[in-house]
């Protein structure tokens, strides 16, 4: 009798949380592995930095909460010619920018605000253009080249002029790297001198105001009660930097976080048995991988890289690192992408069949090289070291004898763009559900000028040619085709070893309410509340 009292209790419990009506108020911390290394979205490429910047700017389109659907943000509605050359945006009306303690003016965005955040991508003419470094994003897309121009129409409409079709054009202005900034602010900023500042004390109009960054510590938000889509649950956010997972963890059981990000895969099962702990999974939109810098021999070698491929089992990485929550790659692209080629037969771990190759390219006793991981766990990798000292043990089996080299998240990232490595683990999750934006992003020609994304520096015509063709074309089944084409050359070529797709799993406290995992990899906090 007792158990059954029980059953209907922890029933009453759940059908209670299910159709409770959210509640305003409170803070929400959430447990992450590193941290952000600016507040300018323009600037940035990685995940830890977008957890950040998703919370301040909106962009003038946005992904649908939890999807890869596009729908409105800043602009209201849009139209595109029948050549695909011109985008007209209507923008939203009486959206204000945030008032923060270095910026009390009174601001309304406007097209000006459009016209500042990415043409200062675009002309390098523009004041801001060389302030805070790079446009990596901008540039690794080839955005220069797509866009002619950006227009403004009037105080509320905006049009884009292109020199060529781009048929997921809508989707990466959805991307993290289009988020609107604002114009005025960022003028009183130059005037003062100091414009690097905007990548600091960040001003925009999503929904939580920046407060306070204590940097490789926590950055501290509070809610925009006057957010045009609507205030926030959550009076106030922190996202808590904490590098080890196993600690991250156990501030989650004690409730000192909330929520923690990249739990360890093997420490899953003891937090799914916790009753004051859920789990959020889903299949990634990502891949993790080791990239050959083919500018350096002898990577620039297809037998060596070859060689090494067949030297790493994948396998028993994944089983050891992901332990349940992955499955081994082949391709560039994950599983769940539309194109997907999965005709391809992958390599087959073959140290002997290696060591022959290595023989055939004229380094019968192996090399000395290095192999470098990540710092910091990923969606697409829970643990780079982990990673790293499996495929250094494996390529000793060969005769290849690499050194681990590892730097804090913002250097390695810089020195990974610049090509200073000879291998890399990085990886890489979907921003737009196009595989434009894997195969473009990380492996083009064009993406391999310093810095660079494309961290192999491969540079195939071929390869060029087929995702060239796939950008300018709408039809998606012709789009297929020269994708899976694509992934062929890359097979043929190649410039990495993709190690692993990977299931995400977000832990939280039983009380998080809302809150759902995005596909391109965000965290949003808007629509997540706490329960009593």
């Amino acid at each position: 009798m007792k158990k059954f009292l029980l059953v209907v209790t922890v029933l009453a419990l759940l059908i209670t949380s299910a159709f409770a009506e959210p509640r305003y108020g409170g803070t929400l911390v959430f447990g992450r592995g590193g941290d952000s290394v600016t507040m300018d979205p323009a600037h940035a490429t990685d995940g830890e930095t977008f957890y950040a910047t998703t919370q301040i700017y909106d962009n003038l389109v946005q992904f649908k909460y939890g999807t890869t659907e596009i729908e409105p943000a800043l602009a209201e509605s849009w139209e595109v010619s029948k050549d695909g050359l011109e985008y007209v945006f209507h923008l939203r009306k009486g959206v204000k920018f945030h008032k923060t303690k270095f910026f009390k003016e009174d601001v309304e965005f406007t097209a000006d605000d459009v016209i500042f955040s990415l043409k200062r991508q675009l002309d390098p003419n523009h004041p801001y253009h060389k302030v805070g470094g790079a446009y990596e994003y901008w540039q690794a897309m080839d955005m220069s080249n797509i866009v002619k121009d950006i227009v403004k129409v009037d105080k509320y409409t905006v049009k884009f002029i292109l020199n060529k079709p781009e048929a997921p054009f809508i989707a990466n202005l959805a991307m993290d790297f289009a988020s609107i900034l604002c114009k005025k602010y960022a003028d009183k900023l130059l005037k003062e001198g100091r414009p690097e500042d905007i990548g600091r004390f960040p001003v925009g109009t999503g929904p939580f105001v920046f407060v306070k960054w204590i940097k490789d510590d926590r950055i501290i938000f509070k809610a925009n009660k006057d957010y045009w889509a609507g205030r926030p649950y959550i009076d106030k956010l922190i996202l808590k930097v904490i590098p080890n997972n196993s600690v991250r963890a156990a501030e989650l059981k004690t409730g000192q976080i909330h929520i923690m990000d990249f739990p360890n895969p093997e420490e899953v099962a003891e937090l799914e048995k916790d009753p004051n702990i859920k789990l959020v999974k889903q299949e990634g939109l990502n891949v993790g991988y080791l990239a050959m810098n083919t500018e350096k021999k002898p990577f620039d070698n297809p037998l060596v890289r070859k060689a090494i491929y067949l030297a790493i089992n994948k396998k028993d990485i994944v089983d050891a690192v992901y332990a349940g929550f992955g499955v081994p790659a082949k391709n560039p692209i994950p599983p769940t992408m539309w194109s997907y080629n999965d005709d391809i037969k992958d390599y087959e771990y073959n140290p002997e069949e290696a060591k022959k190759l290595l023989a055939k390219a004229g380094y019968p006793n192996g090399f000395e090289t290095d192999i470098w991981a990540m710092p910091v766990p990923r969606p697409y990798m829970p643990n780079g070291r982990k990673v790293a000292e499996a495929i250094q043990a494996d390529l000793a089996k060969v005769g290849i004898k690499a050194k681990i080299v590892s730097y804090d998240w913002g250097t390695y990232l810089q020195k990974t763009k610049y090509g200073e490595h000879s291998m890399a683990l990085l990886g890489w999750t979907g921003d737009n559900g196009d595989p434009d934006n894997f195969l473009y992003v990380l492996l083009s020609s064009k993406a391999a000028v310093k810095p660079a994304q494309n961290i192999a520096f491969y540079r195939s015509k071929e390869f060029d040619s087929l995702i060239e063709k796939a950008k300018v074309i709408t039809d998606k089944e012709e789009r297929t085709k020269l994708y899976r084409k694509a992934q062929e050359v890359f097979h043929k070529d190649v410039p990495w070893v993709p190690i692993a797709h990977s299931i995400v799993v977000e832990p939280m406290r039983k009380n998080v309410m809302g809150f759902k995992l995005d596909p391109v990899g965000k965290r949003r906090f808007h629509k997540v509340w706490l329960d009593k």
